[in-house]
């Protein structure tokens, strides 16, 4: 008996799994990029906040508008590489679009901490400035996947009716009848 599977040999998968598995893949290409997006970010975010006297919020609005630049690159080429390229003005506003609203919430959550509650130590803006990425980085995901980075049709109708064949090879044939 022969070791290994073949593709051939393998059950095939249901639409659901496959359509679950294609979004991990995403979110996991996502968070690579979204993860080295975080230390462009922070990393500039402190040295912008202790070799310059800007105030931490406006240290912050730039760290996350150098990330945005840097994340945009990476979800194209990468994450999303395979997705619909034909509009690329549409998906740029897009994309700063939906990066404006997430550098409002990553600085609103840092604002918040840093003028509401008075927490401006250096760690105390790291960690809120954590959080608030953690909290945009929700929204962003959501955002791009659904109106920035679109899904092809024709891969999705691909996909489908893959699966919808492989279904009906499984099942038995039965023959009509002949009058």
């Amino acid at each position: 008996m022969e070791r290994g599977s073949s593709r051939a040999s393998a059950p095939p998968r249901s639409a659901a799994r496959q359509r679950i598995d294609r979004i991990l893949r995403e979110a996991v290409k996502f968070g690579a990029v979204g993860g080295a997006g975080v230390l462009v970010n922070l990393l500039v975010f402190n040295l912008v906040r202790h070799s310059t006297d800007l105030p931490v919020v406006r240290a912050s609005v730039i760290a996350t508008i150098v990330s945005i630049v840097f994340n945009y690159v990476g979800f194209r080429y990468f994450t999303y590489r395979d997705r619909d390229k034909s509009g690329r003005t549409k998906e740029l506003t897009l994309f700063l679009l939906f990066s404006a609203v997430g550098l409002v919430i990553e600085n609103g959550v840092l604002y918040t901490a840093t003028y509401g509650f008075g927490w401006d130590s250096p760690v105390q803006s790291n960690i809120f400035k954590f959080v608030g990425i953690g909290v945009a980085t929700l929204f962003r995901f959501w955002s791009y996947r659904t109106w920035v980075f679109k899904a092809l049709p024709a891969k999705e109708a691909v996909a489908s009716a893959e699966s919808f064949l492989a279904t009906e090879v499984k099942k038995p044939r039965t023959k009509q009848p002949q009058p």
